[in-house]
Parts: structure tokens; C-alpha cells; sequence
């Protein structure tokens, strides 16, 4: 049954206002009656814009390639494809308030320095002697690699390898920022931040199973870099011991270790198994979710309807859709995804829901 409030109806939206009527005389003052807008504003249950939807990568590296070779200068620091949602072609997101978008970097290119107040997380799809540099710290990012760039902090990229692109998905919250009226952008007057002194090795500071004195810690994520062989091992090392959700597989999240919560404030990343034959349990929650497979194939389900993946394929769940996963094939799957959910929580707005009740 369909909860209703007394004395409150759900009109349907009407067309324009004529200026002699009640609601024309009122748009005069830039004003509108809510009942008249209740049913597109104020929805009965989580409503986003976005559908699901998914983006090969077979398809899609064709055009990443061919952006590299007429897309020069001080552009290229901007040659991403982006993943446009079906359901807001207007709007450069994803799903959600989540921006997806494939980057590709030339042999012996280099970005210049930036920094902006949107958070960004890259997972490297492809090539050698890629890099990214960040606070200080210049890492060396190879396939499965993930490295987070904390809003406001001067960071740059490049590509050493004397031939071959590096591709990497480029994973931020510019939709939210820019919703929120928040955004700012500013290049380096240097062109780099990197000063030739002693590098600010996070991986070697944060990586390990001990940390340093974190007491006077930040919001900020201290740790950049998330090797591939690292936390594919923690991941096997935790199917191993047990660990498994009826919903997700074997899933690990990615985290700031000074605070163990997530690696931006806004935005947070996991990895998770599907061991071959697994077939996950349904359930929704609010917050959008953009899924990068990085291993094997597989298929997810949204809202009852079936999309098969295999690696380097991109898919999003929105808000509150219903989904599952599947691993019909004989070897393991991996899916690295990103989320809104840090931000729900702090506003106390998560919810979840499994299938059956």
C-alpha cells in the first residue's frame, strides 16, 4: 500500500502556467506551489535520474587511441572519454554524482601540475612506465594500480616509456562539487610541484602493518598508492580466512590508515572476488556505485535485467536499484568499484535493503 500524508494529494504535473491563474499570477514572483511540483521534487522513494548502464572497453579504447593522436598541447592534460549516464546526457556523470572517464597518456608526455577541490580516485587499465605524482610523491603506476588524489593537493602525471599509451579510468566527484557550487581549479605557476628533493614516500610510510604517529591526522588520505599486487593478495589472503558477503563476494575496501574510515571523504573505492560459480544474493541501497572489472568475466543484474562484463568494462548501479552478481565462468572475477557512500553516511542518509523482505 502507498503511504499517503492527510489532507495531501498527488497531483499530476500540469502544463504552463497562464498568467490570470493563481499559479501564473504566483511564477510571476518566481514562486510555485509545492503540490504542484510534489510528484518531480519530493518523490515517495530514492528516484535518480541515472539508469544502469554499461560501457565496453573493446569499444571504447578504439576512441581513447585515436583522441591521443589529434588532442595536443595544453589539451591533453583534458583527453578523457567520458562516461555519459542514458538517463542525463546533459549532465558529464556517470551514475549518480560519480564521474568515470578514460585518460589516455602518450610516450614521454607530461601533464602540469593542478590542484582542485574535487577528490579523484585512478585505477591504471593499461601500459608501462606510467606515473603520478602527489604532495611529493612520484609513483610509478603499472595495470590494477589504484592512487587517490585528496582535494586541494598539487599533483601531476606522466608516461616514461619510449613507446605505447598508458590508459587509466579516471574516477572523481566533480558532478557533487560542481552541484555544490564548490569547485575551484588552478594550475601550478612552476608547471610542477616536484622541487628535485627527497621524495614523500606514502607507500613506504602508510603501506606497511605499522603506521606512524597518526594523532594530529587529517581527512586526507596520507596514503597515494594502492599497488595491484598488494591488495589482490590481501584480497585472495581474506578469501582464504573465511571472509565473504551473500551480496558482494569476498569484498575489501580501500582506506585511509590514519583514520580507517574511507580514502576521501566523499568518495569510497573497494575490490572484491567472485569465485568462479558464485552467484550473489540481491539488495539495494542508496548511493551510487561505478564498477571497473578488472579481472575475468561476469554478470550483473539490475532491476532484473541481466549485463554481462569481462575485463576492462565499466558498468554503474544507481541509487537504490536492485542488484546481484554472478560468476558463471571456471576462473575468478575481480571488480574494482567506487561509491558515494562515505558522504551518505555522514549524513546519515545510507540505507540498505536485501531482497526477500
Amino acid at each position: 500500500m502507498s503511504p499517503a500524508l492527510t489532507g495531501v494529494a498527488r497531483p499530476g504535473r500540469t502544463g504552463p502556467a497562464e498568467p490570470e491563474t493563481f499559479a501564473g499570477r504566483l511564477l510571476h514572483h518566481h514562486a510555485v506551489g509545492r503540490w504542484s511540483a510534489a510528484n518531480e521534487n519530493q518523490s515517495w522513494t530514492p528516484a535518480p535520474r541515472s539508469v544502469p548502464a554499461l560501457w565496453r572497453y573493446a569499444e571504447l579504447r578504439p576512441f581513447a587511441v585515436e583522441a591521443a593522436e589529434f588532442v595536443k598541447g595544453e589539451d591533453a592534460a583534458l583527453r578523457v572519454i567520458t562516461h555519459l549516464n542514458p538517463g542525463h546526457p546533459d549532465h558529464e556523470a556517470a551514475v549518480g554524482h560519480l564521474y568515470s572517464g578514460l585518460q589516455t597518456l602518450k610516450p614521454h608526455e607530461r601533464m602540469t601540475a593542478h590542484r582542485h577541490a574535487a577528490s579523484a580516485i585512478r585505477f591504471v587499465l593499461e601500459g608501462e612506465g606510467g606515473w603520478t605524482a602527489v604532495d611529493g610523491d612520484r609513483m610509478p603506476v603499472g595495470p590494477g594500480d589504484v592512487v587517490i588524489t585528496p582535494s586541494r593537493l598539487w599533483h601531476e602525471h606522466g608516461n616514461d616509456a619510449d613507446d605505447g599509451l598508458v590508459i587509466w579510468q579516471d574516477c572523481t566527484d566533480d558532478p557533487l562539487v560542481n552541484t555544490l557550487g564548490a569547485n575551484f581549479f588552478e594550475l601550478h605557476p612552476q608547471g610542477t610541484h616536484l622541487t628535485g628533493g627527497p621524495r614523500n614516500d606514502t607507500l613506504a610510510r602508510y603501506g606497511g602493518l605499522l603506521l606512524p604517529d597518526t594523532r594530529r591526522r587529517a581527512e586526507n588520505s596520507p596514503l597515494f598508492s594502492f599497488p595491484w599486487e598488494k591488495c589482490r593478495e590481501a584480497l585472495a589472503a581474506a578469501a582464504r580466512a573465511g571472509q565473504h558477503s551473500a551480496f558482494d563476494g569476498v569484498i575489501m575496501e580501500y582506506t585511509n590508515p590514519a583514520t580507517g574510515g574511507s580514502v576521501t571523504p566523499t568518495v569510497g573505492a573497494k575490490l572484491q572476488l567472485l569465485a568462479a560459480g558464485e552467484h550473489t544474493r540481491s539488495h539495494r541501497h542508496t548511493g551510487s556505485v561505478v564498477y571497473v572489472a578488472a579481472q575475468g568475466r561476469g554478470t550483473v543484474t539490475i532491476d532484473g535485467v541481466d549485463h554481462a562484463w569481462s575485463a576492462g568494462d565499466t558498468f554503474c548501479v544507481p541509487s537504490w536499484s536492485w542488484h546481484s552478481h554472478a560468476n558463471p565462468g571456471t576462473e575468478e572475477a575481480v571488480l574494482f568499484s567506487y561509491n558515494e557512500f562515505p558522504l551518505l553516511e555522514r549524513l546519515g542518509l545510507y540505507a540498505e535493503e536485501p531482497a526477500g523482505q
